[in-house]
């Protein structure tokens, strides 16, 4: 059964927190959305479940239609208040929720890899100092996501920090062919992270992209970005759940 987690709640090691909100502007009621015979949520609930570093997964939705799904499935959830991004959500359950290190798997990535998940949990015990967050990102081939602008890109510099995230394709491709670095909604914060991305205002950047990451970015704090392997498509619109459908009937098939 879904539980609501408690402030007495022992303290963890590291979890997954997925953040769902039901008014999306590019598609409302996105987490519920049906892919093969189950809710979005569920999907990438059951990603988390396959990772192996974990020591929990919680939703967290400020609604009460996502509350009661993740009752009948038997998910755990928290309710949060309401918050300009995904990642302020993570940072309420953080405040309520006591563990080492939490990782934001985002809503919409219904075949985001356990093993990329892992891999975050294992660079946020090594980060370096000064870094604040884990930002997870693959290689981009495709010119149809490069110029999707629901498809953000990031740029690093050659510790792979990242530079600047944006919805248009950057670097522009002027001298040398670019390589092009698509953004997962995957990213790992310690505690303390959380804490300075709460009380840290949104910015011009933040606001413009509406990139949660920028925050940290044009604050001048480090997002360490970690290149992972992933062939999963994030659901931003009604167009992309029929891709997805497309992707997991032929998972069933193999």
């Amino acid at each position: 059964m879904a539980a609501t987690a408690s402030p007495r709640t022992p303290a963890r090691r590291h979890i997954a927190v997925i953040p769902c909100r039901w008014g999306a502007s590019r598609f409302p009621g996105k987490p519920l959305a049906q892919l093969g015979n189950k809710p979005l949520l569920w999907h990438v609930h059951q990603r988390c479940l396959k990772a192996k570093r974990l020591d929990g997964v919680v939703v967290a939705t400020d609604d009460e239609r996502i509350m009661e799904a993740c009752h009948e499935l038997g998910i755990e959830c928290m309710r949060t208040g309401k918050h300009l991004t995904g990642t302020d959500r993570v940072a309420e359950c953080a405040h309520r929720l006591p563990a080492d290190a939490y990782i934001n798997v985002q809503g919409d990535e219904p075949f985001i890899s356990p093993a990329a998940i892992d891999a975050i949990s294992e660079a946020l015990e090594h980060m370096a100092p000064g870094t604040v967050a884990v930002n997870a990102y693959t290689e981009s081939n495709d010119v149809g996501a490069v110029l999707d602008h629901n498809v953000v890109k990031v740029v690093v510099d050659a510790q792979r920090n990242a530079l600047m995230f944006s919805r248009q394709p950057i670097p522009y491709p002027r001298g040398d062919r670019p390589r092009y670095l698509r953004q997962l909604g995957l990213y790992g914060f310690t505690r303390t992270g959380l804490s300075l991305f709460r009380h840290t205002p949104q910015g011009p950047l933040e606001r413009t992209e509406g990139v949660e990451m920028l925050r940290f970015v044009e604050h001048g704090h480090r997002v360490q970005m970690l290149s992972v392997e992933d062939e999963g498509v994030a659901v931003d619109t009604p167009a992309d759940l029929a891709r997805a459908r497309t992707i997991l009937l032929s998972q069933s098939i193999r």
